[in-house]
């Protein structure tokens, strides 16, 4: 029998010059040193916009103002017993002046750098798509 997985949300967010956020995993954490999107676990009772919101609040002192689904990775780390469910969100901040907390450091990319960077597994799909052009996180935006 398979565990149900564990739910987490998580932010594309790209500012007017192309570039998107992406943060990299503290030192003691698991995947130390890794890159991410910045986002978090579904809490009980939680939709995954208000756990979006709460996650860009905790982590980048961020106000979420409009969030569109790019999609949705199911992935099994090795070293954990339960998936995850990654539920990526194209999103946009009130503003882009942020104070991350949760990151040991944070970068804005172009879309095609974003090859240099370690990514977890779980987000090499979406990388992907976001360098090569697939994905345009701000077009996602003005069409909802």
């Amino acid at each position: 029998m398979t565990a149900n997985p564990i739910v987490v949300v998580a932010a594309v967010i790209e500012r007017s010059d192309r570039r998107l956020l992406i943060g990299q995993r503290r030192r003691g954490d698991t995947s130390a040193l890794k890159w991410e999107f910045p986002g978090g676990k579904v809490k009980l009772g939680e939709t995954d916009e208000v756990a979006l919101a709460r996650e860009l609040r905790e982590e980048l002192r961020a106000k979420l103002v409009k969030s569109v689904p790019i999609g949705v990775v199911t992935h099994k780390y090795a070293e954990t017993a339960t998936p995850l469910e990654i539920r990526f969100f194209a999103a946009e901040l009130e503003s882009t002046d942020i104070r991350p907390s949760a990151f040991e450091r944070v970068a804005w990319v172009f879309p095609r750098e974003l090859s240099d960077y370690d990514f977890l597994a779980a987000n090499r799909g979406l990388v992907a798509n976001l360098a090569t052009g697939r994905i345009k996180p701000n077009e996602l935006l003005a069409d909802s």
